[in-house]
């Protein structure tokens, strides 16, 4: 940790924040000061969006072989440091080690993925327009120098999911980190730049004042691309933002996903599959499941089972061997939790198992399990971000899409059954961007993350990713 600049980098260099400006890291099993880092204001923010677009219109006419290979050595950089990594995640953001290593794999692919993607990039081609008197050519172009803000709960993977397609694109970047995780982002910056990137593509802004660095950067009409990746109250801010001058947008919001088990399911496969969609990163992941529909012939004995393997996880720092569930970010995170909990328990929800926060320093909450909860309880409105499981039950297929799909997000997803008609008559008829069936686990680099409605706008990942950070531009060209 010792290691990791504590600065802004900005134009190749690492600068301190104006005034001297700091902001604590803290870790979050102990709630103790890990150091301080710089905490940029406005003057940063302009001088990091200067940097970008002094840097586009030159890294643009980069080789899209260089700008490969830039990403591809960035890949093997951060493979090469998997354990440093994984401690500096875990020591700002509390996850297990095991999944911050984990992660480190995950965030690398987004390199390795899209350094093969920037030798691909095309326009749709040449060809005779019906009137036949002209010609069209197709090209695509860098959108230009983009603004990325990043989450905290997968501080590595959020980082070079933007970054790598924008790289592989030929933009430029001004990069926000959230101020709860800023250590992995600028270790990120520090590999990059190790790997050849040119000074000012990437430039970090870590700051505890987002909207004094944030809005001035939207509104200054210079930043052409915003990719965020937070809550839907915060996108909403920030594509009102965007309007003045058309900043073109993508963004991954919040989620309420289902987790339906109908009655043919395995239920094996099921309990599996509710504790990779639940308690990944102990449930603070946008693609959680929030809200669990089992049919009734099954609900008692798919609730028992889920009690039997959450109670037997164990709860602790991520730093120690044998832990499975770190601690939640922050107080407030735990304390959202806290009454959630309170106020199902208060409708008539029974505790299985959890349901107490624990004595002692830091931010933990046992995984917690809670049956027959009424449908008009908090938590199915809200996204829990936390490891609890509230389960409700159904008898009829309608019921349980009307259920499922009776909320403003949509972003994942999750279904159990072993009917071939049903898995895709059900599938087709959610409301979701991405839909696991018999999987808790849809994150891939390869396969374009997204959802509708409230969830966001855009993809992430796959072939499509790279494609909003490029614009076409049409040549007509008459033959006489």
């Amino acid at each position: 940790m010792n290691d990791v600049p504590k600065q802004l980098f900005i134009g190749g260099k690492w600068l301190d924040a104006e005034a001297g400006a700091t902001m604590p890291v803290d870790d979050p099993a102990t709630g103790e000061i890990l150091c301080q880092v710089a905490d940029a204001g406005p003057e940063d923010a302009r001088l990091a969006e200067e940097a970008a677009v002094a840097a586009q219109e030159e890294w643009a006419r980069t080789a899209p072989r260089a700008r490969s290979e830039i990403l591809r050595r960035a890949y093997d950089i951060i493979l090469s440091r998997t354990d440093e990594l994984a401690l500096l995640m875990t020591s700002e953001m509390g996850k297990p080690l095991a999944e911050a290593r984990g992660e480190v794999a995950y965030a690398a692919e987004f390199f390795r993925w899209f350094s093969e993607e920037a030798v691909r990039i095309d326009g749709g081609g040449y060809g005779t327009l019906p009137d036949g008197r002209n010609r069209m050519l197709l090209t695509r172009r860098p959108v230009g120098p983009c603004l990325l803000i990043t989450p905290w709960n997968f501080p590595l993977a959020m980082g070079t999911r933007k970054i790598g397609p924008a790289i592989a694109a030929g933009c430029t970047m001004v990069f926000k980190p959230a101020p709860q995780t800023p250590l992995t982002s600028l270790a990120l910056a520090g590999i990059l730049r190790e790997a050849g990137l040119p000074d000012g593509v990437l430039n970090v802004v870590t700051t505890s004042r987002a909207d004094k660095v944030v809005e001035p950067i939207l509104r200054g009409g210079r930043i052409r691309k915003l990719s965020f990746t937070g809550s839907t109250q915060v996108g909403r801010i920030l594509l009102a933002q965007c309007a003045d001058t058309v900043v073109r947008a993508s963004m991954e919001l919040g989620g309420n996903a289902p987790f339906i088990v109908f009655d043919d399911a395995d239920l094996d496969a099921a309990v599996d599959g509710a504790m990779i969609a639940k308690m990944r990163n102990m449930g603070e992941a946008c693609t959680a499941a929030n809200r669990f529909f089992v049919h009734s012939s099954v609900a008692d004995e798919f609730a028992v089972r889920l009690a039997e393997r959450m109670g037997a996880l164990v709860v602790g720092p991520g730093t120690q061997d044998g832990v499975d569930v770190g601690p939640l970010i922050d107080d407030a995170g735990r304390v959202k939790v806290e009454e959630l909990v309170a106020d199902a328990v208060g409708r008539g929800a029974r505790v299985l198992v959890g349901g107490a926060t624990p004595d002692g320093p830091g931010r933990f909450y046992p995984p917690t399990v809670l049956a027959g909860v009424d449908p008009g309880s908090q938590l199915m409105d809200t996204e829990i971000f936390g490891p609890v499981a509230a389960i409700l039950t159904f008898d009829d297929e309608d019921e349980v899409i009307r259920a499922a799909n009776d909320t403003p997000w949509g972003l994942v997803g999750y279904l159990f059954t072993a009917g071939l008609d049903r898995s895709l008559r059900v599938s087709e008829r959610l409301e979701v961007g991405m839909v696991g069936l018999n999987t808790g686990l849809v994150s891939n680099p390869a396969a374009p993350f997204g959802g509708i409605k409230q969830s966001g706008l855009g993809r992430e990942g796959g072939r499509v990713g790279i494609d909003e950070f490029l614009e076409y531009q049409y040549l007509a060209m008459p033959v006489k």
